[in-house]
């Protein structure tokens, strides 16, 4: 097991599409999980945050998640089956782009298929803050990052600026409904001449 470095917002590799994993049982495969786990640990011995660890983010551009709430849960090449009806607002934040709070809209509720390190297939359905994270970690796998998805007005805040002015609020907004895509392109109207 190796502590690796977190590829950071500019490396090439976050914005790579991750490979599917053919073999989940594969030495390659436990030599990445391995040192996710250590290097998530690694992370929050040392700075205090980190819930999981998608395996771009240590340079390994494979369809892998790690997360550490609970107990080590290793997900491998997963795909979101289903988003409910509901979305919330958070305020997402992310060890590749450090000091940052991003404010996204997520899906509330989602179903996810997905194989463990032994290969099996497995299902869940996650809701509210562990469904937020799981929908972080696979727009890493995608190339994404919480800077392409940012919400509302004041979007952006650095992280000591949203201490001091927003964490009484939390980083979680209330379920609502999702809202069907608005055309907000604004026409002016028609001049007649």
């Amino acid at each position: 097991m190796t502590i690796r470095s977190i590829h950071l917002l500019g490396d090439p590799v976050l914005r790579t599409p991750s490979d599917l994993i053919a073999n989940p049982q594969s030495p390659a495969v436990r030599l990445v999980a391995d040192d996710l786990q250590e290097t998530l640990r690694d992370l929050r011995a040392l700075h205090g945050v980190g819930r999981a660890l998608a395996a771009p983010q240590i340079g390994a551009p494979m369809r892998m998640i790690y997360v550490e709430i609970d107990k080590p849960w290793f997900i491998i090449n997963p795909t979101v089956t289903d988003v409910g009806d509901e979305d919330f607002w958070v305020r997402d934040d992310c060890v590749s782009i450090p000091d940052i709070f991003v404010r996204v809209q997520r899906a509330y509720q989602i179903d996810m298929v997905y194989q463990d390190l032994s290969g099996r297939q497995q299902k869940i359905t996650a809701v509210g803050p562990i469904a937020e994270l799981l929908q972080h970690e696979i727009d890493h796998l995608d190339g994404v990052l919480s800077v392409d998805r940012p919400t509302g007005r004041n979007a952006f805040s650095l992280r000591e600026e949203w201490d001091r002015h927003h964490s009484a609020a939390g980083r979680y907004g209330e379920p609502e409904l999702r809202v069907p895509e608005r055309d907000y392109f604004v026409r002016a109207p028609a001049l007649h001449i």
